[in-house]
């Protein structure tokens, strides 16, 4: 089934979104939590982005993700797996907006840069611009590509966070 491409302009009740969703993911998983971050697009004031909250919830221990796993699923939270082998488990809860968490083991080099990448499209404003401009640019190209999109986003990410040579700033 083909995953729908959208971006929306920024919603200023994203961060109060992801806050109510942080209460009740840290009094449903209690004391597993290590933190609970708000990571992605909708965490970047003034950001257009995919009407979806991006969390990531830091475990204690890989051992508690089978019964975090179990905590969510039995919320409605759909598990999407652990697609790159990084040992982080992805669900979604959809809704207005959506919600996608990922269980993140402890030290994770995944929740690591996904924070890194939040913090410098925060601090640099020109960037989070031109990273605005290229997800529209590819929502217009991937349409019905979810997998597609968020693919051809990587070499801008990677450069953003200082692992290539450059980015792109202008159209």
């Amino acid at each position: 089934m083909p995953t729908p491409v959208e971006i929306v302009d920024y919603d200023p009740s994203w961060p109060a979104c992801f806050a109510e969703a942080a209460h009740g993911l840290a009094a449903l998983l209690g004391d597993m939590v290590v933190s609970i971050d708000h990571v992605g697009s909708t965490s970047v004031p003034g950001l257009a982005a995919k009407p979806l909250i991006d969390i990531d919830v830091t475990l204690r221990s890989t051992t508690d993700i089978p019964a975090s796993s179990t905590l969510l699923h039995s919320l409605g939270y759909e598990p999407r797996g652990s697609r790159h082998g990084d040992g982080v488990w992805a669900f979604l809860l959809r809704g207005e907006p959506g919600q996608r968490v990922y269980l993140c083991p402890p030290d994770n080099e995944t929740h690591r840069k996904r924070m890194l990448f939040r913090d410098r499209l925060r601090a640099d404003a020109d960037l989070a611009a031109a990273y605005e401009r290229l997800k529209r640019d590819l929502a217009l190209e991937f349409p019905l590509d979810g997998d597609g999109y968020t693919s051809a986003k990587s070499e801008f990410i990677r450069a953003a966070m200082g692992t290539t040579t450059s980015v792109k700033l202008s159209s």
